[in-house]
């Protein structure tokens, strides 16, 4: 019987499936791990002989081997303990793998953070390469659903309780807001990923004693070899990368987050204004259609923060290489990527089977008997009867609506003064719907 602890692809996790199955899940798992170090390690290599500074038999052979089937993960793994890292193991596997004539090319020069740093930002980028397509997807159902529902009125609620009426369609135009929001964040984030390469102590010596004239150029060849960015300076304890991860995952769990809020929120039975396209069931109660995709989202937005703040923590760094803070942001972070991609694979299910129901919607903006349109009203009557008169009938009229169990315009057209006025259009909840498609014109144009 196989170990439940055995490192693997990690695709899947009993208790996690926000994520599982997502392409964040393949994107973050131990053996996209192995292959982003052994990426790492190759692309070291040829970075070098491209410089002159190794063999190119020495980059073929390096690359050759650095295949991730060939390495065994579960060993890998236990012999990290010994050095606190796998990248120690895994060089002398690829060493020996390569040979005795390239196998001193091997990870030349560098430490175990240059190559486990890079690591982690390839499987960054790969990740946030398969998340993008998701908002995409998100942004374009929203889209549609603001445009198709531009004029949908609905209640406004503020503090729980009904405000004035608002539009589905400038719901809807918010959300898709939050999600390209998202996007230039992560697109950012994705664009200034760097590699890691400093040596020892981030002063690129080794490289030096092995015959690089000018050893500041290598870092920009390493970085063309794995389309990553060329940092300005090694990093090992500068760690502005992983904080700017740390933030964009975060608002990205966060803004899809205010999404599925929303629609759990409007989907509860007593509301009934939405309603997931594919609900998921209960193992007690066969009527059950609950909104899954929300509840996945919103669990991952309230997870991601506390993930952060061990990223934004381990900006304390101390010295030139770090002990525990470096170490601290491996499993967070995996767990960020793992939590955001998910949240996006599933914001985008959610956004194109959500269904809408205008008439349930019309139906609620009377359960206050017109006094979600007060504040018009106050705006309105105040001409014909001042300010005062105005306020202290509608204070009146307010309570006399569930006291009478009356509409606020039944009681509206016997106050002799208002004779005149259209006290209809004036108490229609739909009519009140301020700048609401205006507004929503104007965010369609975003793209």
């Amino acid at each position: 019987m196989t170990s439940p602890e055995e490192p693997g692809d990690t695709g899947t996790s009993l208790l996690a499936p926000g994520w599982t199955g997502s392409p964040a899940a393949s994107a973050t798992g131990d053996r996209a791990y192995l292959r982003a170090l052994l990426d790492a390690e190759a692309a070291l290599t040829r970075a070098q002989a491209a410089l002159g500074l190794a063999p190119a038999e020495a980059a073929d052979a390096v690359s050759g081997a650095a295949d991730p089937g060939s390495f065994d993960m579960h060993a890998l793994a236990e012999r990290a303990r010994a050095g606190g890292n796998p990248v120690i193991p895994l060089v002398a596997d690829l060493t020996e793998a390569v040979g005795t004539e390239y196998g001193p090319y091997v990870h030349r020069g560098a430490t175990s953070q240059d190559i486990l740093d890079t690591a982690a930002m390839l499987v960054a980028a790969r990740t946030l390469d398969v998340l993008l397509p998701d908002l995409t997807h998100t942004e374009r159902a929203l889209a549609a659903l603001a445009a198709e529902h531009r004029d949908t009125p609905m209640p406004g609620r503020t503090l729980t309780q009904h405000a004035v009426p608002t539009t589905f369609g400038l719901k809807a135009a918010g959300w898709r807001a939050l999600v390209l929001d998202t996007r230039d964040r992560v697109t950012a984030v994705r664009d200034a990923l760097p590699v890691q390469l400093g040596g020892a102590a981030g002063t690129l010596a080794a490289f030096g004693a092995y015959g690089a004239p000018d050893p500041t150029a290598l870092p920009a060849a390493y970085a063309r070899e794995l389309g990553l960015r060329a940092p300005l300076l090694p990093w090992h304890t500068l760690r502005t990368p992983v904080a700017d991860l740390a933030g964009a995952l975060t608002f990205a769990a966060g803004a899809l987050g205010k999404i599925a809020a929303d629609v759990l929120a409007l989907s509860r039975t007593e509301n009934g204004e939405v309603f997931e396209g594919g609900g998921g069931g209960s193992s007690a109660m066969p009527h059950k259609a609950n909104p899954v995709r929300s509840t996945l989202i919103a669990a991952a937005a309230r997870r991601a923060p506390q993930l952060a703040a061990v990223l934004y923590g381990s900006m304390t760094a101390e010295d030139e290489r770090p002990a525990g803070a470096w170490h601290a942001e491996w499993e967070p972070l995996r767990d960020l990527l793992r939590l955001a991609g998910g949240a996006a694979r599933d914001a985008a299910e959610l956004a194109e089977g959500l269904r809408v129901r205008p008439g349930v919607m019309r139906g609620h903006l009377g359960l206050t008997r017109g006094l979600i349109v007060s504040e018009r009203l106050a705006a309105e009557l105040t001409p014909v009867l001042g300010r005062s008169r105005a306020g202290s009938l509608l204070t009146e009229l307010a309570a006399r609506t569930y006291t009478e169990d009356r509409t606020l315009g039944e009681l509206l057209a016997e106050v002799p003064e208002l004779r005149g006025l259209d006290l209809d259009a004036l108490t229609d909840p739909a009519r009140y719907t301020g700048s609401a498609g205006a507004l929503t014109d104007r965010a369609l144009e975003r793209r």
